[in-house]
């Protein structure tokens, strides 16, 4: 019983109803005029001429998210469009939704106003009257134990609001629903979405996980070190490492609230001098060799590049600390080649695991590109290549 009146609670129930009676409010106001069948017909073919107007389709869609739904905004969360028709199959669409809803409308005011009618005509029956002409006439007389039948009156109007309310949303979603074009629309735009999500999750990893990597590094130097001068040299190198880290959390946090904003701001391979001294100040001795022209590589990779870069070296001081490492950079037959190399400190694996070899992979295959990490005559390699024309 509590399931069946839970819609008479909720403030849609009776909007979807009002949603109905708008449409038919303009060909009522002409017949109580004149009372002539062929206002009907005239109001369906003037619906078919505004129904082809582009802008139709969003008054339509506005109109049915407020009343219908109870959304203002939001799409992805309605399933009612109101962009303008972009199609011929939009239109037509949108006439056979304008037609629906007055059919539905007439049908839904005039099932609904005999049903008032009807009440009032049983519940003033047992006291002798007789309710004015033009109301649904149901039973003859004046009985009492009419006034026992309002309650089913009452129901059936009940049902009318509710069950026409559902159908008149129902048709919305299917009429001033999405287009298949613009369904795939929305789907790329929701993959473009988790994928920018991805690559952010990527930038912190990278930018703070580099940045904390060298901090623990030096501290940890400068306190086995005991020297005055290498604490302070440490403690320079981490107050650079963090001041670029909160640099570059800056930078993502403004993609976050700017999704407009270009990522040109990032840094690119021709930064890496940056990356390179950082390793060098943490304690690692990086021989670098780097060829070709870098600053004509596409920003997209150069900037993938230089995060790759900067997890690989990473890893060198996470995992294996203050050891000679090997960084390659060539740019030639339009492949940009990265390579990593650092000898392994006994007892200690090779990061053959973990979100930072997921993430440099992840990055070199979206690009169309491949890595390859592991085990290598006794190193530790990081060898990518990614397609640069």
């Amino acid at each position: 019983m509590v399931r069946l009146l839970r819609p008479f609670g909720r403030a849609v129930t009776y909007t979807r109803w009002l949603h109905l009676i708008i449409a038919v409010v303009g060909p009522s106001m002409l017949i109580f005029v004149r009372e002539e069948w062929w206002i009907w017909a005239v109001a369906g073919a003037v619906l078919v001429p505004a129904g082809l107007v582009p802008a139709m389709r969003t008054v339509e869609g506005l109109q049915a998210r407020l009343l219908l739904t109870g959304h203002r905004q939001d799409q992805g969360s309605t399933g009612i469009v109101v962009a303008p028709s972009a199609s011929w199959g939009d239109r037509g669409r949108l006439v056979l939704w304008l037609e629906a809803r007055l059919l539905l409308g007439y049908a839904t005011a005039t099932a609904s106003a005999q049903l008032v009618f009807a009440t009032v005509e049983l519940a003033v029956a047992p006291f002798g009257r007789d309710f004015e002409e033009g109301g649904l006439s149901l039973l003859g007389g004046h009985r009492w134990w009419h006034l026992l039948l309002v309650p089913m009156s009452l129901a059936a109007l009940g049902a009318v609001v509710v069950v026409s309310g559902r159908l008149i949303t129902a048709l919305a979603l299917r009429l001033l629903g999405p287009s298949p074009a613009e369904r795939l629309a929305a789907l790329e735009e929701r993959t473009e979405q988790l994928l920018e999500r991805t690559r952010i999750a990527r930038e912190l990893h990278d930018s703070i996980g580099h940045a904390l990597t060298v901090a623990v590094v030096q501290a940890g130097a400068a306190r086995a070190a005991g020297d005055p001068a290498f604490t302070d040299r440490a403690l320079d190198a981490i107050e650079e490492t963090g001041r670029a880290a909160l640099e570059d959390l800056e930078r993502v946090l403004g993609v976050l609230r700017e999704s407009e904003r270009p990522v040109s701001s990032r840094p690119t391979l021709t930064d890496a001098d940056r990356l390179l001294e950082s390793a060098r100040a943490s304690g690692a001795k990086v021989d670098a060799e780097m060829t070709g022209a870098l600053d004509t590589v596409p920003g997209p990779v150069s900037r993938e590049g230089y995060r790759i870069l900067q997890e690989s070296l990473t890893n060198v001081l996470r995992h294996a600390g203050s050891v000679p490492a090997r960084v390659r950079i060539a740019v030639a037959d339009g492949t940009l080649t990265l390579e990593i190399r650092n000898p392994l400190t006994a007892g200690i694996p090779g990061p053959g695991r973990g979100s930072g070899l997921r993430g440099i992979r992840e990055r070199a295959a979206l690009l169309g590109g491949h890595a390859r990490t592991g085990h290598d005559r006794g190193d530790w390699q990081v060898h990518v290549e990614l397609p640069v024309s």
